[in-house]
This record gives C-alpha cells, structure tokens and sequence, in this order.
C-alpha cells in the first residue's frame, strides 16, 4: 500500500504519519491488490479533519471525517473505509456466487454420461481459489458465504484447512498436513 500524507493548516508532525500508517495497515487483509493511500490532514481552529481516499485497480474510496481531536478524526475516517471495504468484498463475492451457481446448474447437464462412482456420479465441478487467511477471516467468510463450507490456505501455517457448519449451528475444521 502506498501512502502519502498531506497536512494542511498545521506543522508536519511524524506521529501523524506514523499514526496513518500504522492504522491502514490493518486495511490491508481487505485488499487484494496494490492501491494507494492519499490521506489530507487540516487543522482549523478547533475542528480536526482527517480525509482517505484509496484508489486501486476499480477500487475508489473516500472517507471524511471531523473532530475535536485528530486520533479520533483518523480513526472514525479509517473505521468509515473498512466498512465501504467490507461491502465491497461482500458485493464481489455475492457476485461470483451467483455466477458460480449459475454454472453450476449449467454443468449438470453436460454430465448425464458422467462416470459411476460407487452408486453416484459427479455432477458438477467446483474449481475453489485457495486463498491465505486466519481463522477468523474464514469464520467470517463462512458466515457470509451461502455454501455449507470454506476451503482456504492457512496464512501461518500454509497448511490447507475446511472449515464448514456442523447440524448443531457449530463450526467445525478440518485440517491438512503436506
């Protein structure tokens, strides 16, 4: 992420931009690809503003904020981010289930001489990008996902995980070593 720093009415300090920084960096789990960071700083009188844009690859985001004081500016401004963030994942990947499902009713009938396995037959192929993330980040795509599970690559680890809902509203895992 690139970041610059524009402070106006008021003397550049570097606990502003250490500040910026330190509390975009936690935006980074939403972004997938490189963006930039154009945070502008004003001092007037007694009002504090504290203004984000971020602008990537289709991605354009802006948040404004105003306080008394320019931590509580820079936060609230970043919070107002990550939730546009939040629902733009959540668009994009409503979006690719819909499309998903979509093909998947259309794979249905390109099987009907599909290979007998035991007493069934695959169906449908399902091709599933394996992206790094913790536990809680597929939690949390597991609660807004409409499938029964979530397959990712650990980001500690690099160890394949499943995580899906038991009967019992209960998550469980399932872990892969190799």
């Amino acid at each position: 992420m690139i970041i610059s720093v524009t402070i106006r009415n008021g003397d550049g300090e570097t606990w502003q931009k250490e500040y910026i920084d330190e509390r975009l960096q936690k935006l980074k789990k939403y972004l997938d690809q490189p963006v930039e960071a154009h945070v502008v700083l004003s001092l007037e009188k007694f009002r504090n503003v504290a203004e984000i844009n971020l602008v990537g690859n289709g991605l354009n985001l802006n948040a404004k904020e105003e306080d008394k004081d320019m931590h509580l500016a820079i936060d609230n401004a970043v919070a107002k981010i990550e939730r546009q963030l939040k629902k733009h994942k959540e668009k994009l990947r409503s979006h690719k289930n819909h499309f998903l499902r979509d093909n998947e009713t259309g794979m249905g009938e390109d099987f009907d001489d599909a290979e007998e396995l035991g007493g069934g037959r695959v169906v449908a192929v399902k091709n599933l990008p394996l992206k790094p993330m913790s536990l809680d980040d597929a939690v949390m795509e597991m609660e807004t996902s409409k499938t029964g599970f979530v397959v990712y690559r650990d980001a500690k680890t690099e160890n394949i995980h499943v995580i899906y809902r038991q009967e019992d509203g209960n998550f469980a895992l399932i872990e892969t070593t190799g």
